[in-house]
């Protein structure tokens, strides 16, 4: 498999190349007792990512989407990570698609003048938690997210990446 993978935004016309990536890592690989009506932003990427001020962005590797990587504005300096997922055959050091989905999201908050990132979690991903914990984020309680910060039900681990000026 060459490890050629392209960055790319999107947009609605990807919504359904999108679920078909998430859905079943979430409820095959992991369990997790989410459906598609729980996550109804997914039928919209526009209104629900591009309008808070937050993007959607997808890796390809030729012209499969591999995995997927989202931001919602939420406060004026503040965004949150949504829908962090990389197919199980693209997934790992060597191919470095997640670190390259997290670097394109990263970028954008500079660019964005957006200075602390959150994002929550469930508790059966440890490799996740392993890359954020790499990658400068600090796990902390829910009681230290923003009030303003858009929990999702299923979450009960959170994160923090503080980016400074």
């Amino acid at each position: 498999m060459s490890t050629i993978t392209v960055i790319t935004p999107l947009n609605n016309d990807y919504c359904e190349q999108i679920i078909d990536v998430i859905l079943p890592i979430q409820q095959i690989e992991f369990g997790v007792p989410i459906t598609l009506q729980d996550q109804p932003d997914l039928l919209d990427i526009e209104t629900n990512y591009h309008k808070t001020g937050g993007h959607f962005w997808g890796a390809k590797h030729h012209d499969l989407l591999v995995g997927t990587i989202a931001l919602i504005g939420f406060d004026r300096n503040a965004g949150a990570i949504r829908k962090m997922f990389v197919r199980k055959e693209y997934r790992g050091k060597e191919l470095g698609v997640a670190q390259s989905l997290l670097n394109e999201l990263i970028d954008y908050c500079r660019q964005k003048q957006i200075t602390d990132v959150y994002l929550g979690t469930v508790d059966v991903l440890k490799a996740a938690h392993r890359f954020y914990e790499r990658n400068g984020f600090t796990r902390l309680a829910k009681a230290g997210l923003p009030k303003s910060f858009p929990v999702m039900s299923a979450d009960t681990v959170f994160y923090q990446l503080h980016l400074g000026n």
